[in-house]
This record gives structure tokens, sequence and C-alpha cells, in this order.
């Protein structure tokens, strides 16, 4: 039975994806480090899971692999925490099967990042989204990244496709916050609206959106949650305390490309052994004590 995302409010982690090996193409994947994942969120009171993400390394695992990551992933959260599946691709066919996939194995949602180096028009984006939509019954999230895509979906296009069966949501993360508003007002009432983007998580839920799917999170989940429900709530005195704590912590954690930094920090706390896939490496020796001190003004290193 698929949970619910109406009204889901707060922290998302965008979960990295465990390994275990030498860095290499063929870096395995660490199956039985899932778990232990899992449940730290659910204790820590992260509101869902976003798997096979950016952060999940998506982009370097075979179709096989990250289909297998969403199975592994719902039948370890086993109904106590939504999962929500990465399945977005350049290629229009393949983020169609990915959305499939997703759904048959169990996902409670879609997250699908707008294509990748094509660069198509508003257009495109708009008829890509709305096929996806059309054939697949999942509850899907759009997701903005420019920085990444060298594609932006504007305002009007997330709003024509709002009005989609399907369509529930966005993760905005071109850095605007006062598209937060625009969203808002011109989107149902319902239709969620998340941060991509840590260092700016705070006052984008101040303005009106009702989360972030999170990187920090992956290492100190119970603070960030903390911290957007104090938002959510308009408690400004701890909401800034919270992700004062954690600031350093958000701007470390790319230091060098996400997800380099974060899987150093959530081996170091003991959740994940070293593993990353080419060509991705490993945290550079002269970045970790950056990480640590950011992960030490965070209380991270003393529980």
């Amino acid at each position: 039975m698929r949970l619910e995302l109406n009204g889901l409010r707060g922290s998302i982690v965008a979960l990295v994806t465990p390994m275990d090996g030498l860095t290499s193409p063929y870096t395995a994947i660490d199956e039985a480090s899932i778990k232990g994942l899992i449940d730290f969120h659910v204790e820590s009171q992260t509101k869902a899971i976003v798997v096979v993400g950016t952060t999940g390394e998506s982009a370097t695992l075979t179709s096989e692999e990250h289909c297998n990551m969403i199975s592994k992933v719902v039948a370890e959260a086993d109904g106590r925490i939504p999962v929500i599946a990465g399945t977005g691709s350049n290629s229009t066919h393949e983020a169609l099967f990915l959305t499939k996939e997703a759904k048959a194995r169990g996902a409670d949602a879609a997250l699908i990042v707008t294509p990748y180096y094509n660069r198509p028009t508003q257009k495109g984006l708009f008829e890509h989204h709305k096929i996806i939509a059309n054939e697949v019954n999942l509850p899907q999230i759009l997701y903005n990244v420019p920085s990444r895509t060298a594609c932006d979906m504007e305002v009007e296009t997330v709003i024509k496709l709002s009005k989609l069966d399907n369509i529930v949501g966005v993760k905005e993360a071109s850095g605007q916050l006062n598209r937060v508003k625009a969203i808002r007002e011109s989107c149902k009432k319902n239709f969620l609206i998340y941060s991509g983007e840590d260092s700016n998580a705070k006052d984008f839920i101040l303005q009106g959106g009702d989360g972030v799917i999170s990187v920090t999170a992956n290492v100190a989940p119970a603070k960030m949650s903390k911290m957007c429900e104090a938002a959510i709530e308009k408690d400004l005195e701890l909401a800034t305390q919270l992700n004062n704590e954690l600031m350093l912590l958000h701007e470390n954690l790319f230091i060098e490309a996400n997800p380099i930094p974060v899987k150093w920090a959530v081996e170091q706390i003991g959740l994940i052994k070293k593993g990353i896939r080419l060509p991705l490496t490993e945290l550079s020796s002269v970045n970790h004590e950056n990480v640590k001190i950011a992960m030490d003004r965070a209380n991270l290193l003393n529980q």
C-alpha cells in the first residue's frame, strides 16, 4: 500500500547510495548498509526518503542497479516512511521506463529531474512531463536544478504542469526564492513546493515552501527535521538558531561535487563504508578537516 504524500512537509533526505570497495567504474552497491540508513532516518523523524537521485549517484548506476535500489529501499522502509524514487533522464523514453519501474517496485512517488545536456525548450519540458504524468499513475514531483542540467524550468511551465493529474509538487533548486511565492499563488492549494538547497531551506519554508529535499539530512537528520518544523511553525528564533548550527555543514558538504563530501561524512558517523563510483572520487584529504569542522559545529561528532 502506498503512503499518502498530500501534506508532506519538512525534511526529506536525498539518500546516498552505500557502496563498498575501491573507487572504480564497478564499485559495488553495499546492500547490507541500506537497512541501517533507513532506520536512522525513521528514528530521526525524516519525513521521506529520496532514493537514486543526484546524491544517490543515479548517473553512474545501471538501469538494473537503479531499479534494484528502489526495490531494496522500499522493502527496508516497510511502510514506515514514504519512498520517493528518482526517475529522471534526458531521454523521455528512459524516464518513462524508470517511472513505470518505480511504480511497479512500490515507490510512493517519483522525483523527475528536467532533461539535462540536451537543453529542451519550455514546450519540450511540458511535453516530456505531460507524457510521463499521463502514462504513469504515480505521484510525480518536478525537479528543477539548472546549475546541473543547463535547463531551467520557468515558473509558468511549473504552473501549467501543476494542473495535470499525478504532478503533485516541485523541487525548486534555482536559488531564486521569489519563485516560491509565484508558484504558491498560482498552483493548487495542496501543490508541494520543496527547496533543493539546504542553505536556503529555512528562508524557502518561511516564504511558503513545504520543506527541503536535503543533502545535509544524510548526516544531521534530526536537526534538519527540527529546523524545518520550526520554520513551518514560524518559530523564527528556533529555526534561525538550528540553521546557524547547520550552515557550515550546508556549505562544506558542497566543497567538492555532491555526493563526494556527504558520503565521506556519512562514513565518519559509521553508517556506510568507503566507496564511490567513477568518475566521482573520494573526498580530497585537504578537505577532510573542513568537513570535520562543519560536523563538529553541528554537534555531530560528540554523539
